[in-house]
């Protein structure tokens, strides 16, 4: 079984109001990230909270999802969510899903893709790449879960992935939806008109 993490719990500084329930389609920003995800074959999906909770848990109040709250999301960055999240995943779950909660062009293909690479080869992490860049979402197998909670800030979990470069399994795909993500206002219309969104 393989769970997704979706880090949820910025403080949207940048956008200046909480970017996870921006409109998005006919949902949320975050409802479409939970909805790919669906569409994708995940069946257990741990949301990680921090800032504007209250919002992201209503927004997600009939999604198929589990709510962690991180409560210390304002100081320990994106890691202290990841392992919020790692956490809270049960026993017979053998690799996560890195998410990004504000990535909602990501699309149920390019999930499937990096799942598929998992299980073809079983490599401990997976990375979607674009022109040689790395993406999200990322695999990371159960193999490496207490390495990975043992890491303290001001460490971050690209620090984390690239101390385990060599063991990285990229897969290249021809989407630059996997390195884009909305965190300023330009951001958000740049890439709704990219994805036809109105």
């Amino acid at each position: 079984m393989i769970s997704a993490i979706v880090l949820a719990a910025g403080k949207s500084v940048r956008m200046g109001e909480p970017k996870m329930v921006l409109p998005w389609k006919n949902t949320t920003v975050i409802g479409r990230v939970v909805d790919s995800l669906v569409q994708a074959g995940i069946s257990d999906i741990v949301v990680v909270t921090g800032a504007a909770r209250e919002a992201v848990e209503g927004a997600l109040c009939n999604a198929p999802v589990r709510l962690i709250h991180n409560p210390d999301y304002a100081h320990g960055e994106m890691l202290s969510s990841f392992q919020t999240g790692l956490r809270a995943i049960g026993e017979n779950v053998e690799a996560a899903l890195v998410v990004l909660g504000d990535q909602p062009q990501i699309e149920p293909w390019v999930v499937k893709s990096v799942i598929q690479a998992y299980q073809d080869r079983h490599s401990i992490l997976v990375v979607p790449s674009y022109q040689m860049r790395r993406g999200h979402p990322w695999l990371i197998s159960r193999s490496l879960w207490t390495e990975a909670l043992a890491l303290k800030y001001p460490e971050t979990l690209r620090d984390f992935l690239s101390a385990l470069s060599d063991h990285i399994e990229y897969i290249s795909l021809a989407t630059k939806t996997v390195l884009e993500d909305v965190d300023t206002p330009e951001d958000y219309q740049r890439i709704k008109v990219e994805n036809d969104v109105n």
